[in-house]
């Protein structure tokens, strides 16, 4: 079947016919729906009751409502940012599917876009990816004032779909059936083990969330760790929690920027961290671990990353989730590592595992979704909903993934294979020469 659009002629008490949007700005926008949806079907209900489908039919289906001729126009000018603006102002509904299947449908069509081009997208990409280092400029002030936008939220809310280590990165799906508490065990574990770690160790984790990272390599390891956040909830709960677990003669938390760091480390780990560097800070980054890395250690960094050629950062995330935040090609990381003189020993490429991460964090507070409603508003929950969902879908159509670089200053500080990564594991045991 060709895509096509369709008009359906719909009754009221059998007799009058219910007028369908034939403005010309809906018309322009029909026209973008139609060259863009070719396989699935998207059907848009106009303000006027109008039902209009796109695509093939086959595969994936969703519904939108519009309840403003406004947003028409909103989205022919801008649709990266209002999409979103849309779904939580309650511009658009979805009448069928979810959120999730409706970019499902999108983002299938138009993958290599990353959503519907119009006729202004391409001037607005272009001018965002020239501009892109501006909004990256961060200082420690602006570092501090980024940071507390998303991670200071209620520590009640990030319990809702988090596991129970409250692990807000990247699980690793060893079989693609763990649970998501035994997919961020899994994380937890393999960086251990690309580190090294022995019981004598110092370690240094920048960006280290609410402890649930330094703790586990504590408890598994024996050795000391240093965890720096700029977060003030985060360093509470990790405090307290912390010493809940009696691990604080052995893990200490400071609110720290990384450029203010000081001593040096036997291993330096960073896990979600990176994206909130910003382009122009990336050799000070580099340049930092390498000062803070002892001659024979071992650091790890754990970033989103893309796989394909640099884009500016969605106007959406940048405006309403992570300001200041930037997700790089490794064609603008590895030239800073080459130039701190540090020495990358491994690369490893996630591809899926962060998709089926945030459909489990999805789930989860969807299944909570009174409860975040309770603590926060109708708004802010569809916000909440469009930022897992849309994260999901980049991960899965658009080139998101994730990368663990393992660096060194001496390039004998690892061993000569990667068999040690997959030796059997047993906690508490881990001893390699």
């Amino acid at each position: 079947m060709k895509t096509h659009t369709r008009v359906e002629t719909i009754f009221k008490n059998n007799s009058a016919i219910q007028k369908s949007d034939q403005s010309i700005v809906f018309r322009l926008l029909s026209s973008i729906f139609e060259k863009s949806i070719t396989t699935g079907r998207l059907r848009v209900i106009d303000v006027y009751g109008g039902v209009h489908d796109f695509g093939n039919g086959a595969g994936d289906r969703a519904a939108i409502r519009f309840h403003k001729s406004s947003a028409y126009w909103k989205l022919l000018l801008n649709p990266d940012l209002y999409l979103g603006e849309a779904y939580m102002n309650g511009d658009i509904t979805i009448t069928e599917g979810s959120i999730s299947d409706l970019l499902d449908v999108i983002l299938k069509n138009v993958p290599s876009q990353g959503g519907f081009v119009t006729p202004t997208t391409l001037a607005l990409n272009a001018v965002d990816f020239c501009m892109r280092h501006f909004p990256q400029i961060n200082t420690p002030e602006k570092s501090r004032e980024n940071v507390s936008h998303h991670y200071d939220l209620s520590s009640n809310l990030y319990k809702l779909f988090l596991d129970h280590e409250w692990q807000y990165s990247c699980a690793y799906f060893a079989s693609g059936k763990e649970t998501l508490e035994e997919a961020q065990t899994n994380k937890m574990k393999l960086l251990v083990k690309k580190l090294l770690i022995k019981p004598e160790h110092h370690v240094l984790d920048i960006g280290c969330g609410w402890g649930g990272l330094a703790r586990y390599i504590a408890r598994e390891t024996g050795a000391r760790v240093t965890g720096v956040t700029l977060s003030k909830e985060q360093l509470t709960y990790a405090e307290n929690r912390t010493r809940e677990e009696g691990l604080s003669g052995r893990v200490k938390f400071k609110l720290c920027d990384y450029r203010h760091l000081e001593g040096v480390y036997d291993r330096i780990v960073s896990v979600g961290m990176f994206e909130h560097v910003g382009i122009d800070s990336y050799q000070t980054f580099f340049n930092t671990v390498r000062k803070r890395l002892k001659e024979d250690g071992v650091a790890l960094l754990h970033s989103i990353g893309r796989s394909t050629i640099p884009v500016a950062t969605n106007p959406w995330i940048k405006k309403y989730i992570f300001p200041g935040g930037y997700i790089p090609a490794l064609s603008e990381v590895i030239p800073h590592v080459e130039k701190s003189g540090l020495i990358l020993t491994d690369l490893e490429i996630l591809r899926l595992h962060y998709a089926k991460t945030l459909k489990e964090w999805r789930k989860r507070f969807n299944e909570h979704r009174s409860s975040a409603q309770s603590i926060y508003d109708e708004r802010f929950c569809r916000m909440w909903e469009f930022y897992l969902a849309s994260s999901e879908a980049s991960f899965k159509y658009s080139g998101n993934m994730v990368f663990h670089m393992q660096l060194t200053r001496d390039q004998k500080a690892v061993p000569l294979t990667r068999d040690y990564l997959y030796e059997k594991y047993l906690p508490g045991s881990l001893n390699f020469k």
